[in-house]
C-alpha cells in the first residue's frame, strides 16, 4: 500500500459518506444524537484537505498524522475512537515496515483493538465494532492463508454488511442508544453503517486497482 492509495481510498469514503447523508441522519436521529454524519463528513473533509501534506510521508507516517487530525477534527465519541485506529494502524505498519498483505491485516486488526481498548466496547453491543471485529478476524485469516486480494475484499465487504444488518437486531449498551433499551432494537447502528460504507469504499477501490 502506498500513500496514494491512501489518499485515493480516503477521497472513495468522503463521497460514500456524501452519498449516504439521508440514511445515515435518518439512522441517528432514530437512536443517536443527530450528529454523527456532520462529524463523519468533517472528519472525511479533513483528510482529503490534508493531501499537500500527506503526499509526501510514508503510509505509517501518514495514517499517523491522519489520526491525530481526526483526533483534533471530529466531535463526540467518533473522533478519538478513530484517531486511535489510524494512529494504531500506523504504529503496526512501522514496525512491521513490510509491504505485504498480512502487514496490513495486523495493523487493521491493531486499530480495531484500539477501538476496543478506547471505547470499551466489544462485540454484540451495537457500536461500529460489530463491523469491525468480524472484519478484522476474517481479514487476518485470509491474509495469513494467502488469499488473493480480490476474494479478501469480495469477503469483506459481504462480512461488514452482514455485520452493520446484525446491529439492528440489538440492545444498544454504549452511547446515547442505550438509554432506549429494547426501543433501539430495529434500528440500525450509524456508527455500525458508516463503517461498513468505508469498508466496502476501500474495498472497491482495491478492487478498481486489481483489474
Amino acid at each position: 500500500m502506498k500513500t496514494s492509495f491512501i489518499l485515493s481510498a480516503s477521497e472513495s469514503i468522503r463521497d460514500a459518506i456524501l452519498d449516504h447523508e439521508s440514511e445515515l441522519e435518518s439512522l441517528d436521529r432514530a437512536i443517536g444524537d443527530g450528529d454523527h454524519y456532520i462529524n463523519m463528513k468533517r472528519g472525511a473533509n479533513a483528510i482529503i484537505e490534508m493531501r499537500a501534506e500527506l503526499e509526501s510521508l510514508t503510509p505509517d507516517a501518514a495514517l499517523n498524522k491522519i489520526g491525530m487530525k481526526l483526533l483534533s477534527t471530529i466531535g463526540g465519541a467518533s473522533g478519538p475512537l478513530l484517531a486511535s485506529f489510524f494512529m494504531s494502524m500506523g504504529k503496526i505498519l512501522k514496525e512491521n515496515a513490510d509491504d505485504s498483505t498480512p502487514s496490513y491485516a495486523a495493523a487493521f486488526v491493531a486499530g480495531v483493538e484500539a477501538i476496543q481498548q478506547r471505547g470499551k466496547a466489544g462485540l454484540g453491543e451495537k457500536t461500529m465494532l460489530d463491523v469491525l471485529i468480524p472484519v478484522a478476524q476474517q481479514f487476518s485469516t485470509l491474509a495469513t492463508s494467502n488469499t488473493n486480494i480480490k476474494d479478501i475484499c469480495t469477503a469483506l465487504m459481504h462480512t461488514a454488511e452482514q455485520g452493520m444488518l446484525s446491529t439492528k437486531a440489538l440492545i444498544a449498551t454504549k452511547g446515547r442508544a442505550a438509554g432506549l433499551g429494547e426501543r433501539a432494537i430495529g434500528h440500525i447502528d450509524p456508527g455500525a453503517k458508516s463503517c461498513q460504507l468505508m469498508i466496502e469504499a476501500v474495498c472497491k477501490q482495491l478492487l478498481f486497482i486489481q483489474n
